[in-house]
Protein backbone atom coordinates (compact mmCIF):
# COMPACT_ATOMS: atom_id res chain seq x y z
CA UNK A 1 0.00 0.00 0.00
CA UNK A 2 2.78 2.50 0.81
CA UNK A 3 4.14 2.19 -2.75
CA UNK A 4 0.86 3.32 -4.31
CA UNK A 5 0.66 6.98 -5.32
CA UNK A 6 -2.52 8.94 -4.81
CA UNK A 7 -3.54 11.60 -7.32
CA UNK A 8 -2.63 15.17 -6.33
CA UNK A 9 -5.08 17.08 -4.14
CA UNK A 10 -6.55 20.43 -5.12
CA UNK A 11 -7.65 22.70 -2.30
CA UNK A 12 -8.67 26.31 -1.77
CA UNK A 13 -9.83 28.62 0.97
CA UNK A 14 -13.26 30.21 1.06
CA UNK A 15 -15.20 32.42 3.44
CA UNK A 16 -17.97 30.91 5.55
CA UNK A 17 -20.59 32.48 3.28
CA UNK A 18 -18.92 31.10 0.14
CA UNK A 19 -18.58 27.65 1.71
CA UNK A 20 -22.27 27.63 2.62
CA UNK A 21 -23.22 28.62 -0.93
CA UNK A 22 -21.01 25.88 -2.34
CA UNK A 23 -22.41 23.30 0.07
CA UNK A 24 -25.98 24.30 -0.88
CA UNK A 25 -25.20 23.93 -4.58
CA UNK A 26 -23.59 20.53 -3.99
CA UNK A 27 -26.64 19.38 -2.02
CA UNK A 28 -28.99 20.66 -4.72
CA UNK A 29 -27.00 18.93 -7.45
CA UNK A 30 -27.25 15.53 -5.76
CA UNK A 31 -23.64 14.88 -6.75
CA UNK A 32 -20.69 13.79 -4.67
CA UNK A 33 -18.48 16.74 -3.64
CA UNK A 34 -15.56 15.49 -5.70
CA UNK A 35 -17.65 15.18 -8.85
CA UNK A 36 -19.26 18.58 -8.29
CA UNK A 37 -15.90 20.32 -7.89
CA UNK A 38 -14.36 18.61 -10.91
CA UNK A 39 -17.31 19.43 -13.15
CA UNK A 40 -17.50 22.99 -11.83
CA UNK A 41 -13.84 23.61 -12.53
CA UNK A 42 -13.93 22.09 -16.00
CA UNK A 43 -17.32 23.11 -17.37
CA UNK A 44 -18.32 26.41 -15.72
CA UNK A 45 -17.71 29.61 -17.68
CA UNK A 46 -15.24 31.91 -16.01
CA UNK A 47 -14.80 35.47 -17.27
CA UNK A 48 -11.29 36.83 -16.92
CA UNK A 49 -10.27 40.38 -17.65
CA UNK A 50 -7.16 40.40 -19.82
CA UNK A 51 -4.33 42.14 -18.03
CA UNK A 52 -0.60 41.67 -17.96
CA UNK A 53 -0.68 39.51 -14.83
CA UNK A 54 -3.24 37.20 -16.44
CA UNK A 55 -1.85 37.02 -19.96
CA UNK A 56 1.89 36.73 -19.25
CA UNK A 57 1.74 33.27 -17.56
CA UNK A 58 -0.36 32.00 -20.50
CA UNK A 59 2.20 33.29 -22.97
CA UNK A 60 5.00 31.64 -20.99
CA UNK A 61 3.20 28.30 -20.91
CA UNK A 62 2.38 28.38 -24.62
CA UNK A 63 6.00 29.29 -25.37
CA UNK A 64 7.27 26.37 -23.28
CA UNK A 65 4.93 23.99 -25.13
CA UNK A 66 6.13 25.45 -28.44
CA UNK A 67 9.76 24.85 -27.46
CA UNK A 68 8.93 21.22 -26.60
CA UNK A 69 7.29 20.83 -29.98
CA UNK A 70 10.37 22.28 -31.71
CA UNK A 71 12.61 19.80 -29.87
CA UNK A 72 10.43 16.93 -31.05
CA UNK A 73 10.52 18.29 -34.60
CA UNK A 74 14.34 18.42 -34.45
CA UNK A 75 14.41 14.82 -33.24
CA UNK A 76 12.22 13.68 -36.16
CA UNK A 77 14.26 15.67 -38.70
CA UNK A 78 17.45 14.24 -37.21
CA UNK A 79 16.00 10.75 -37.47
CA UNK A 80 15.24 11.15 -41.15
CA UNK A 81 18.67 12.64 -41.83
CA UNK A 82 20.78 10.27 -39.71
CA UNK A 83 18.42 7.29 -39.20
CA UNK A 84 19.11 7.46 -35.44
CA UNK A 85 16.03 6.17 -33.57
CA UNK A 86 17.62 6.79 -30.14
CA UNK A 87 16.73 10.49 -30.23
CA UNK A 88 13.06 10.06 -31.15
CA UNK A 89 10.48 11.10 -28.56
CA UNK A 90 8.56 8.27 -26.98
CA UNK A 91 4.89 7.71 -27.59
CA UNK A 92 4.21 8.77 -23.99
CA UNK A 93 6.11 12.04 -24.46
CA UNK A 94 4.15 12.81 -27.61
CA UNK A 95 0.85 11.97 -25.92
CA UNK A 96 1.72 14.09 -22.88
CA UNK A 97 2.63 17.08 -25.07
CA UNK A 98 -0.58 16.64 -27.06
CA UNK A 99 -2.62 16.55 -23.84
CA UNK A 100 -0.85 19.64 -22.50
CA UNK A 101 -1.46 21.50 -25.77
CA UNK A 102 -5.14 20.50 -25.85
CA UNK A 103 -5.68 21.53 -22.22
CA UNK A 104 -3.89 24.87 -22.61
CA UNK A 105 -5.57 25.75 -25.90
CA UNK A 106 -8.99 24.83 -24.49
CA UNK A 107 -8.35 27.04 -21.46
CA UNK A 108 -7.20 29.95 -23.64
CA UNK A 109 -10.21 29.61 -25.96
CA UNK A 110 -12.57 29.60 -22.97
CA UNK A 111 -10.87 32.68 -21.52
CA UNK A 112 -11.13 34.46 -24.86
CA UNK A 113 -14.80 33.50 -25.14
CA UNK A 114 -15.38 34.96 -21.67
CA UNK A 115 -13.47 38.11 -22.61
CA UNK A 116 -15.49 38.38 -25.83
CA UNK A 117 -18.69 38.10 -23.79
CA UNK A 118 -17.50 40.78 -21.36
CA UNK A 119 -16.32 43.05 -24.16
CA UNK A 120 -19.59 42.68 -26.05
CA UNK A 121 -21.54 43.52 -22.90
CA UNK A 122 -19.42 46.58 -22.13
CA UNK A 123 -19.45 47.67 -25.77
CA UNK A 124 -23.23 47.30 -25.96
CA UNK A 125 -23.77 49.30 -22.75
CA UNK A 126 -21.71 52.25 -24.01
CA UNK A 127 -23.89 52.75 -27.12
Amino acid sequence: MSNQHKPPTISFRSSDAERKQIEARILASGMMKKDYFVRSCIYNRISVVGKKETIYPLVQTVNALYLQLLEMQKAFVGYYQNQNPDNLPTSNEITELQTNYNNMLSAIIELLEGAKYLWAGEHHETK
